[in-house]
């Protein structure tokens, strides 16, 4: 016995089994990541084209899509390889092959946010983890020490809690998950 995962692909309700769920959760994951930025479009335009794909192969809309079905959609679709590099490989690629008279590379840019994950009041200790990459713990540790000791008030802290926007939410594009 399987369970089962109530979702909708390019606005049409389907119903996969978890394997099937997941293989295409992250088919569709890679593809996201190949495409250009804020390419919305072309990533509705691929699911309202797996949704065309599934209503084919399953002649009954109460009838479950399985992993094999999932996988012949993949092989028809393409390889993710198929939509570009990943982004980020092209420019890593472009400064190896570079003669070095070009400046060099600069890190991406990175954003402080309150944490949707990893927080116990706010999230601000968790993004601050986050954004200097260390243990959430260590910093809330700090920051009560920092708070009890004097050196920060719990004011400053509110005013960041004010501040700092909270982390965008991850969009998915399988909408709906019922077991």
């Amino acid at each position: 016995m399987k369970e089962t995962v109530n979702v909708n692909i390019g606005s049409v309700a389907f119903i996969l089994d978890e394997d099937a769920y997941r293989v295409l959760g992250s088919y569709f994951d890679d593809i996201r990541r190949r495409l250009p930025e804020g390419d919305a479009e072309t990533m509705g335009d691929i699911e309202a084209r797996v949704a065309e794909i599934f209503r084919e192969r399953v002649a009954s809309p109460m009838r479950v899509i399985t992993l094999d079905v999932v996988r012949a959609t993949m092989a028809q679709m393409g390889s993710p390889a198929d939509f570009g590099e990943p982004r980020g490989a092209e420019r890593s690629e472009s400064a190896e092959g570079g003669t070095g008279t070009e400046s060099a590379e600069q890190p991406p840019l990175r954003k402080l946010y309150r944490s949707r994950t990893e927080r116990s009041i706010a999230g601000i200790c968790g993004g601050l983890a986050a954004y200097f990459d260390s243990d959430p713990t260590l910093i809330r540790l700090l920051m009560l020490l920092l708070i009890l000791f004097g050196g920060l008030s719990i004011w400053a802290y509110i005013i960041l809690w004010i501040v700092i926007p909270e982390e965008p939410a991850r969009k998915f594009n399988i909408n709906s998950k019922n077991r």
